[in-house]
């Protein structure tokens, strides 16, 4: 089931048990899957951000943006596309039907009888 979840980076909590307040900045290394923090006294730690390789993590937007963008693309030009014939349908068939008299008293007579 898709929670579109914050992940949590499990390489902060590790990085600060290991050194807690001389911990100067962290950032992240998506690239490598781990947390880098720079230390008081200039050293460098870093701890990985995944419990076990193959835990599967809940999903995010940005996840689900990234490996679903082709499927939402044309999804988005089809839903486009079909709103484009049905204005133009609609805008020529009011273009025919103007001229008609009986058509135009059809039309305003009709909102008084829906509900």
């Amino acid at each position: 089931m898709l929670t579109l979840q914050r992940r949590q980076l499990v390489g902060h909590d590790i990085l600060l048990a290991r050194h807690g307040n001389h911990i100067c900045s962290m950032r992240v290394d998506r690239g490598n899957g781990r947390v880098i923090a720079l230390l008081d006294d200039g050293s460098v730690d870093s701890a990985p951000n995944l419990i076990t390789p193959d835990l599967r993590l809940p999903d995010t937007i940005q996840s689900v943006l990234r490996e679903d963008w082709k499927f939402f693309s044309i999804v988005s030009s089809a839903a486009l596309i079909l709103g484009g014939l049905v204005f133009g349908t609609c805008a020529a068939l009011s273009g025919t039907w103007a001229g008609d008299p009986e058509m135009v008293e059809m039309f305003a007579a009709y909102s008084a009888y829906a509900y």
